[in-house]
């Protein structure tokens, strides 16, 4: 991702965060609070994937932990609204796996996926992930209450 991509990574992120069913963000966040949330350095890295110029979704990836932690990765992803249900989270989770492996990380850990959030798990079991415990009501979604968050986690070496 590159600075000119932010703004059109930001109206779909603010809008995802509004809608309170999968980012656990402040509902208040600047464009640029949420670009240094969304934005990874090195050694992690921020994606967007494009279609003729526009920005279809983005994902961040990196080290789930620092120091001793660093061997396990962890990922974030937002696809824009009027992407969904073409194939952008998949390729965008493809990557990602790909990511993973060509940096050398043993494993993925994904910390909190909303257990409502059918798409993503069904995407990332998909893909080899598996839930791997739970947190009961840790998630306050706007549409269904509290909520479990998923630890889901694919080994990649």
């Amino acid at each position: 991702m590159t600075e000119q991509d932010w703004p059109e990574v930001w109206p779909f992120f603010d809008e995802i965060v509004q809608a309170g069913e999968t980012y656990a963000y402040p509902l208040d966040l600047t464009s640029e609070q949420a670009r240094q949330l969304w934005t990874m350095s090195p050694p992690g890295q921020t994606v967007v994937l494009e279609d003729d110029g526009v920005v279809l979704g983005s994902a961040t990836m990196g080290p789930n932990r620092p120091g001793r932690g660093r061997h396990v990765g962890t990922a974030s992803f937002m696809v824009a609204p009027a992407a969904r249900g073409l194939g952008v989270g998949r390729r965008l989770g493809e990557y990602v796996v790909q990511w993973h492996r060509d940096q050398g990380y043993r494993a993925i850990q994904f910390n909190a996926v909303v257990e409502t959030n059918a798409a993503a798990v069904r995407l990332w079991t998909s893909l080899g992930f598996e839930i791997i415990g739970t947190v009961p009501e840790a998630f306050d979604s706007r549409e269904h209450g509290l909520v479990g968050l998923h630890v889901m986690y694919l080994r990649v070496c």
